[in-house]
């Protein structure tokens, strides 16, 4: 008993153990924090960034108790995926010590950008303070990373500060372990770092007067006006040729966006998160009805960049009323790329903005806003970018090295090194030579950065895309991905889904495994095997392409294949186009046909008279959606026959009884919703399968998507909807990568088990 009450005494065994920290833990404070706990736990030792992570080697009694410290208090920004422990020979030692980077073939990663932190925003506004007002103060805990860096390791001669040389008081700092700038690569002040091309309260006076003003930030520039002025957005929309396409609005907090919007606690979440991205939520009638004409929702986003900070603040005194909000839409004119560079835009956008602010640290890759709502009670993606670049997918298991190169439309890329998959930001449209070049710049930063060189390619199956184009060019192993699969395999990389599942792909359009024009599929997935089991049932494509634009031609070409050509006149009387389909079409006109939800969606909401011809993608389906009071369905509103799932029915109850606004919009919402819920059942129950996943961009239709995964919930399913990736096309290339990997996989244990045989 003595024995056991000494041993209890008796301090911890002296240890030395080595901890090889992967994750995102450069450029974060990682070593700075290891420093000052190794200090404090009284440790010996050292600890430096190589190319895996971060490499600690400590010694001393508490040095288990380490350990646990550093998963708990970690750094803000880091992301410890694991940590390797060895066990060494206790070597002796007073000291802990940071030691210089090791470089080598990198296998770690950089984090991304960062919002302004509250200290730095509190040195903002203290005039006592060398930061004060100063438009680039940061930290290791926000601040630039991505957008400013060229390669690994993350050290300041490799970003687009190497230019800048420290002043004594910011080489202090960044020398000081115990300083929050230690090692903090963008770190300056104004009597060393970047400055603006124009002062604040210029800028200020230029957007209370009512004028355009392009505005370098982060990962580009924005076009910026002032939010509550109607005729500076139309100026604006006129001149970045955006008739109605919805703009997002900045404001200094989330209070200021509160007045704005219904702002829910998961919003607030999101908004307030380290990527402070642009977030769907109800509008209040507190900015011009033009920023967002149709719809209910708004996209708000706090500022996340010092310069928006002291302008917003700076707005604030000139107009004290109410709290400053700016239209902020990106500076892309004609679909082309974000400007980043300062001569591109003094040369692109000398027609849009009145006013051109520069600054000179360079922009080492662009990135536009991320763009995210809540769908279903948790984050989901319209657009990946600035702040989630680049943070990676677990796939959950190593294999080969492979770049995806996405759809032609909303283009991303995704490489995968070792069990992580690294989706790009947001490239965009690939119909100019300007995104192309982005495209191919993307591709070329990802691989810097990340270290890799891809061993196999992916793309889509489209004969005529511009990706598969440059996929084919890569002179890589290629592997054709169809892109409804793709879809779902991103669903099932996102979850790490193994095993049979049976996926929803509801989207525009996509290239059929049989040539057709498929965007309403049901498929059945199983590791490397898939098969179409079923889809909507096909409409007419009037006009081809055209149909996307105008959506009277579905609802006509619906009507038409239904039998009930006699309502056409009825809903669109005087129409010339419309008379002259409907000639057409009773001449016998065999267009092609689609599949299609979402020129389901159009022909519901011509027929419901919410739109006949739409400026930007997908205009129609938003406004229906927005029209949405309570869902309900239509009994009878639907058929399945032989795996077809038909809504004509639906339609055509629509058109008879003249059915508008929130009557059409409930109606239809909730007859959909209904339809594919039995479905997807019937198909369950027929291969002994409950999960479901739902991919394509439908699915960012958060009535349709939430209403959806309840009803399958209600019949005993389990829904699965992205949350890590947009489910558009924006997400598209994850599904790519992941979905080669199990046929890479699968051919390699083929010719394995050839070669065991013989």
């Amino acid at each position: 008993m003595t024995g056991a009450i000494v041993s209890l005494l008796d301090p911890d065994p002296v240890r030395r153990l080595r901890l090889r920290v992967r994750g995102c833990v450069q450029g974060v404070g990682f070593r700075p924090f290891a420093y000052q706990l190794a200090h404090k736990m009284q440790l010996s030792g050292f600890v430096l960034n190589d190319n895996t992570g971060v490499l600690i080697e400590i010694e001393g009694a508490s040095a288990r108790r380490f350990v646990e410290a550093m998963y708990g208090d970690a750094p803000p920004l880091a992301r410890i995926d694991a940590v390797d422990i060895i066990e060494l020979p206790a070597a002796g030692g007073e000291r802990f010590e940071i030691l210089e980077s090791l470089s080598g073939q990198s296998a770690t990663r950089i984090g991304a950008d960062a919002a302004t932190c509250e200290e730095c925003q509190r040195e903002l506004t203290d005039p006592a303070s060398r930061f004060f007002a100063y438009p680039f103060v940061n930290c290791t805990h926000c601040g630039p990373r991505f957008t400013i860096t060229r390669a690994l390791p993350y050290d300041r001669a490799q970003t687009s500060m190497a230019p800048f040389e420290m002043c004594p008081a910011c080489s202090a700092d960044y020398r000081d372990p115990d300083n929050r700038r230690f090692h903090a690569e963008p770190v300056a002040c104004p009597a060393c770092g970047p400055a603006l091309s124009h002062p604040i309260d210029a800028i200020a006076t230029a957007l209370c007067r009512g004028e355009i003003v392009a505005l370098k930030g982060i990962g580009g520039f924005h076009l910026l006006c002032d939010a509550r002025n109607d005729a500076a957005i139309i100026r604006l929309r006129e001149r970045k040729g955006r008739d109605q396409k919805p703009f997002a609005v900045m404001v200094r907090t989330t209070a200021a966006a509160r007045m704005l919007a219904g702002v829910t606690a998961q919003q607030a979440d999101l908004l307030e998160s380290p990527a402070h991205p642009v977030v769907l939520c109800e509008a209040r009638d507190a900015v011009s009805r033009l920023v967002a004409p149709g719809l209910k929702r708004i996209g708000v986003m706090l500022a996340y960049a010092p310069v928006h900070h002291v302008l917003l603040d700076a707005l604030t005194e000139m107009i004290p009323e109410c709290p400053a909000a700016l239209v902020a839409t990106s500076a892309n004119p004609g679909g082309e790329p974000l400007c980043a560079d300062n001569e591109d835009a003094r040369r692109r956008l000398a027609g849009i903005a009145d006013l051109i602010v520069t600054h000179n640290r360079d922009i080492a890759v662009r990135a536009d806003d991320s763009v995210m709502q809540v769908i279903d009670g948790a984050p989901a993606f319209l657009r990946r970018a600035r702040g989630l670049v680049p943070e990676p997918v677990d796939l959950g298991e190593d294999g080969p090295s492979v770049i995806a190169l996405g759809a032609d439309l909303k283009n991303t890329i995704c490489i995968t090194r070792g069990r992580e998959a690294f989706l790009s930001q947001h490239v965009g449209g690939l119909d100019n030579a300007e995104t192309i070049r982005f495209l191919n710049e993307t591709i070329t930063h990802l691989c810097s950065i990340l270290d890799v060189r891809p061993d196999y390619a992916a793309c889509d199956l489209h004969p005529d895309f511009r990706s598969v184009r440059i996929a084919e060019g890569l002179g890589l192993p290629l592997v054709r991905v169809q892109h409804h699969l793709a879809h779902i395999a991103a669903v099932t990389a996102e979850y790490r889904i193994s095993g049979p599942v049976i996926g929803l792909a509801l989207d525009g359009h996509g290239y059929g495994a049989d040539g057709g024009i498929w965007g309403g599929e049901m498929l059945l997935v199983d590791g490397h095997t898939w098969r179409r089991s079923g889809s909507l049932k096909a409409l007419p494509l009037s006009g081809g392409d055209k149909a996307a634009s105008e959506p009277w031609r579905m609802g006509v070409a619906a009507l038409h294949m239904a039998g009930r050509a006699d309502l056409v006149d009825l809903l669109w009387p005087g129409h010339q186009g419309v008379a002259r389909l409907t000639a057409m079409l009773d001449r016998g006109m065999q267009p092609p046909r689609t599949s299609s939800l979402g020129r389901l969606f159009d022909a519901a909401a011509a027929i419901a008279g919410v739109r006949l011809e739409q400026s930007y993608e997908g205009q129609a389906a938003m406004e229906f959606e927005a029209l949405v009071e309570a869902p309900k369905g239509l009994s009878g509103g639907f058929r399945i026959d032989g795996g077809m799932l038909d809504f004509r029915a639906l339609l055509v109850h629509m058109a008879e009884n003249r059915l508008a606004g929130s009557a059409a919009a409930d109606l239809f919402h909730g007859t959909l919703i209904a339809g594919l819920a039995a479905w997807a059942a019937a198909q369950a129950e027929a291969n002994g399968i409950n999960r479901i996943a739902l991919g394509g961009g439908c699915m960012m239709n958060r009535v349709l998507a939430e209403g959806l995964a309840n009803a399958l919930r209600a019949r005993g399913l389990k829904p699965f909807l992205p949350s890590r990736v947009p489910a558009n096309d924006g997400g598209i290339a994850l599904g790519q990568a992941a979905f080669a990997r199990q046929i890479i996989r699968y051919n390699a244990a083929e010719v394995k088990e050839s070669l065991i045989c013989v």
